[in-house]
């Protein structure tokens, strides 16, 4: 959004029709927003962004719900953020669990909002993520940084992420890019991100070598 009058369009994913519908019915209240679609899924919303690519109803803001079935909230952001770097998502869930904070965090949301707060502040938090400043709550601010002090001292894993670890072991199971992406529903670009991450972070030169290391921390059979 350019300037502080033009029109944010949004897209809402949430599995739950009635949690669409009651933010379709207040956005549609505030002119400063409109809502051009809504995804009951990661899955969908992946689609339905692939399909208005380069077309005037691209969203520039995505709501995320987080627990969602087929692809959950933190895997459909890391993706759309991974295809679309300009756009920013916000988590808009009823979970608050310190590790699901730091994952969407990572995976390029600008906030994690709880469904909790009111409308006002959630308007406040999309307008924050427009200008791609983050807007939490002292309970969610909390949440991270107890979760990000549990990581520190996990020093066993090699800081991997979830994902990072996913994509580890079917690596050492000896399944390529393509088959990686498409076992967790990811692109093969944002599994080469991956295997680049997991490279640097195991002190591995190749596939072998990160079979190897797979195996030896006993994460594999």
């Amino acid at each position: 959004m350019s300037t502080d009058t033009a029109v944010c369009k949004v897209l809402l994913v949430d599995d739950h029709e009635m949690v669409r519908t009651g933010l379709r019915t207040y956005l549609m209240l505030d002119s400063r927003f409109e809502v051009i679609g809504e995804a009951s899924g990661g899955l969908e919303a992946i689609r339905m962004l692939e399909d208005r690519q380069g077309k005037e109803d691209f969203p520039e803001l995505v709501l995320m719900d987080l627990m969602m079935p087929g692809m959950n909230g933190v895997e459909a952001t890391r993706e759309l953020i991974g295809r679309y770097p300009s756009l920013k998502i916000i988590i808009l869930t009823s979970f608050l669990e310190d590790d699901k904070v730091i994952e969407a965090m990572e995976a390029g949301a600008v906030s994690y909002v709880l469904k909790t707060v009111s409308a006002e502040e959630l308007i406040y938090a999309m307008q924050g993520a427009l200008r791609s400043m983050p807007v939490m709550s002292s309970e969610v601010s909390q949440a991270l940084t107890r979760g990000l002090r549990q990581r520190s001292v996990k020093s066993d894993e090699e800081g991997l992420t979830e994902r990072e670890r996913e994509v580890l072991l079917l690596i050492a199971e000896g399944k390529s890019n393509k088959e990686i992406g498409d076992e967790l529903h990811i692109s093969i670009k944002t599994v080469k991100t991956h295997v680049s991450n997991l490279l640097m972070k195991c002190g591995a030169e190749d596939r072998t070598q990160l079979a190897i290391y797979a195996h030896r921390k006993g994460w594999a059979e």
